[in-house]
């Protein structure tokens, strides 16, 4: 219950999260945050593949678990096609970097810390990380 004596205090929510890279001096990220309609977008985008880990997590062969950790990373990369909205102060190849062009030609330090930043923001276990 809300006191109407209290003083009106208005709060301004930011859809984005700005980020600086701590791999690479200089580079900066904007990620997406977590909203409930970017939730279950997120949840249906990772659905299957999630099921099919925890499947292929089960048999336990070799096979199986070289399978699950491309399909894990495979989850990771729908995470930051999803989330990153843009990389600043960073050039690949001497165009400046875009999504698509960090994770087929960026530095591996910088694409690991950015889907770091964006499972944190959406909450997720250390567990839930490593998948």
């Amino acid at each position: 219950m809300m006191n109407s004596t209290s003083p009106s205090a208005e709060t301004n929510w930011r859809s984005e999260l700005e980020c600086v890279s701590e791999s690479i001096f200089g580079v900066r990220f904007r990620i997406s945050r977590l909203s409930f309609a970017r939730r279950v977008d997120l949840a249906r985008r990772v659905q299957e593949l999630a099921q099919r880990i925890e499947f292929l997590e089960a048999g336990g062969s070799i096979s199986e678990r070289i399978s699950s950790a491309v399909l894990a990373n495979e989850i990771d990369r729908i995470y930051v096609e999803w989330a990153l909205l843009e990389v600043s102060g960073l050039s690949i190849d001497g165009e400046p970097a875009t999504t698509g062009s960090l994770l087929e030609r960026g530095p591996l330090a910088l694409v690991q810390e950015v889907i770091a930043a964006i499972k944190g923001e959406c909450g997720l276990t250390d567990d839930e990380r490593k998948n």
